[in-house]
């Protein structure tokens, strides 16, 4: 990998030979704190890493722990939400047939020459489960 340093003022730039090795840090590096590579490459010239006193250590176990958490806690809820997802479709289905019904039971009320009922509250409902 070739890096080209510029000043931010002026003509001067140098031109610098990177090995395989030192990318793929840089890349490594890159990728585990999701920063770009030129960023690291820059800290790394300014010398602005900071030591982490272990505390990375300890927010990189937490992480695992919650992680493992939410995990048991998806395993434990996944039945759950695959059966809510059924109801729901089920209802959908129950929707359209109660629909047709409804239009069936309004065609024959005006073949018997009595007047449909509206049902707003009925239709509303119907409504909400097709959606």
């Amino acid at each position: 990998m070739k890096l080209i340093i510029k000043p931010e003022k002026g003509f001067g730039k140098i031109k610098v030979e990177l090995d395989g090795e030192l990318v793929g840090e840089i890349e490594r590096l890159s990728e585990r704190y999701g920063v770009p590579a030129e960023k690291i490459i820059e800290m790394a010239l300014k010398g602005e890493f900071r030591e982490s006193h272990g505390e990375l250590e300890e927010l990189e176990e937490k992480t695992e722990n919650l992680e493992k958490r939410v995990w048991k806690l998806e395993r434990e809820y996944s039945p759950l939400r695959f059966k809510a997802y059924g109801l729901s479709e089920d209802n959908k289905v129950l929707a359209g047939e109660l629909t047709s019904l409804i239009a069936e039971n309004n065609q024959l009320r005006r073949f018997l020459g009595l007047k449909p009922e509206k049902n707003l509250e009925l239709r509303r409902l119907i409504s909400y489960y097709r959606k």
